[in-house]
């Protein structure tokens, strides 16, 4: 694995438990060609703010720590 792999997920750990508290969850799926590509489960999985969670939450938190990143999507 990768050393921009392993800043995502740690992001992404940090982030976790909010979600959890919400009755979701996120899962890491992949990193390629600067998109980091993720699972939002539970109840971010069909939640009205879901796109805004993952954009303006997600994706800035993990594109303010690492600028190899130019985009996070979520897989369906």
């Amino acid at each position: 694995m990768q050393e921009t792999e392993l800043k995502i997920i740690a992001i992404i750990d940090k982030l976790r438990p909010f979600l959890v508290s919400d009755g979701g969850n996120l899962e890491y799926v992949k990193f390629e060609d600067g998109i980091v590509y993720v699972r939002l489960l539970g109840a971010c999985s069909h939640c009205q703010m879901m796109e805004f969670t993952l954009k303006e939450g997600i994706e800035q938190a993990i594109m303010n720590e690492v600028p190899e990143v130019k985009e996070v999507r979520n897989i369906y």
